[in-house]
């Protein structure tokens, strides 16, 4: 399991956590190894980037794009501006950038919660069990 991380904004990253989450999440899921692009983007990236694959003309906090090509999976982009206002506003820590990176991948892994309720609850059960895994 391999990270690729391309980090366009100021914000601080910790490779090896990151690392450690995709392989949880991804071992999880009874994936073989492969290639997770991360990119960290602006406010103004992350808006272009939902308005041209999503249609939505906003900032989001992250974004997946399942690529399945040879050994790379997909790319995960996360907007730091975006998560952290949000972490602030549910009283959460530091650490929500990578609740939102478990997001991602299980995104890449074929989950979507905006097509039901019942596949949003699956998600939602699935992102707190690899959560509780994180300290």
């Amino acid at each position: 399991m391999e990270i690729e991380i391309n980090n366009l904004t100021n914000f601080r990253i910790n490779k090896k956590s990151f690392s450690q989450v995709a392989k949880k999440v991804l071992s999880g899921e009874n994936r073989r190894t492969k290639t997770i692009s991360l990119a960290f983007v602006g406010k103004e990236e992350i808006k272009k980037l939902n308005k041209k694959f999503r249609n939505k003309n906003k900032a989001t906090d992250v974004l997946s794009f399942l690529l399945n090509d040879g050994n790379l999976l997909g790319e995960i982009v996360i907007c730091p501006d975006i998560v952290k206002p949000a972490c602030r506003q549910a009283g959460k820590k530091q650490k929500d950038i990578l609740n939102v990176f478990v997001h991602g991948i299980l995104h890449l892994c074929g989950y979507d919660h905006e097509k039901s309720e019942k596949e949003a609850e699956i998600m939602e059960k699935k992102e707190e069990k690899y959560l509780s895994k994180i300290k």
